[in-house]
């Protein structure tokens, strides 16, 4: 099982310092990376047309077209989720306790840390215990996409660790949930694992949360601010 540390963890610092100037939304970065294959696509079919080509070299362009035209269904696919929400029906407004969901999750997606061979530790304040002001199925639906995400992103060997914190004493701004991992070998800019974190980060601002995600060296983390989400603390 997951191993739960209880104590006081420390608030992350304010990304905002950090922070790169201009950062685009969820939609503008997916849009945003929409247009390099388009751009692409174009320029390899101006090239096709621009003389005569050997037959190799009409192949190897259909070849590269094939590849641009594969990124361009991801990234579309992204977008999608993005507008209409991750995809998740409409049901009835509730509210959930955040960490049974999120021990429901890591119990979830345990066989996949263990096929990663990545260790996931939790580190939870004790008097962190939130109502979360949304459906049980879109919040577990939306935190179980972050995690598998970070999972696959992940150095094989390496330890993903979840903080929580913020008590009741914090108020709902002092509310906030840190993941920090170490990455993998890089993959492409826009592979699934990352299209599936910009998705995400759309998702929590949605419920009304705010995201911060850094990177120093192969240490990346991502720090969920939780303002306006909470309906109060659970009993």
């Amino acid at each position: 099982m997951i191993p739960v540390v209880s104590r006081a963890a420390q608030p992350p610092q304010n990304a905002a310092s950090s922070a790169k100037p201009g950062v685009r939304s969820p939609l503008a970065e997916l849009l945003h990376a929409l247009n390099q294959p388009l751009t692409g696509l174009q320029c390899s079919m101006e090239v096709a047309l621009a003389g005569p080509r050997t037959n190799e070299e009409y192949v190897q362009g259909l070849r590269e077209g094939l590849v641009l035209t594969g990124r361009m269904r991801v990234l579309v696919e992204a977008i999608r989720e993005v507008m209409d929400g991750g995809g998740q029906k409409s049901e009835e407004p509730g509210t959930t306790d955040f960490k049974t969901v999120l021990r429901e999750v890591l119990d979830e997606l345990w066989p996949v840390a263990a096929v990663n061979g990545v260790r996931v530790t939790l580190d939870c304040s004790s008097d962190f215990s939130r109502l979360v002001r949304a459906g049980g199925r879109r919040f577990s639906s939306l935190v179980f996409r972050t995690l598998e995400s970070v999972l696959s992103l992940a150095e094989r060997g390496s330890v993903l660790r979840i903080e929580m914190g913020g008590g009741a004493d914090d108020g709902a701004d002092g509310a906030w949930v840190r993941i920090c991992w170490h990455a993998g070998m890089r993959s492409a800019e826009f592979s699934r694992p990352e299209l599936g974190l910009v998705v995400a980060q759309a998702g929590w601002e949605r419920v009304g949360a705010k995201w911060e995600r850094e990177c120093t060296g192969t240490l990346e983390t991502v720090t969920v601010r939780l303002p306006g989400v909470f309906a109060g603390t659970s009993s």
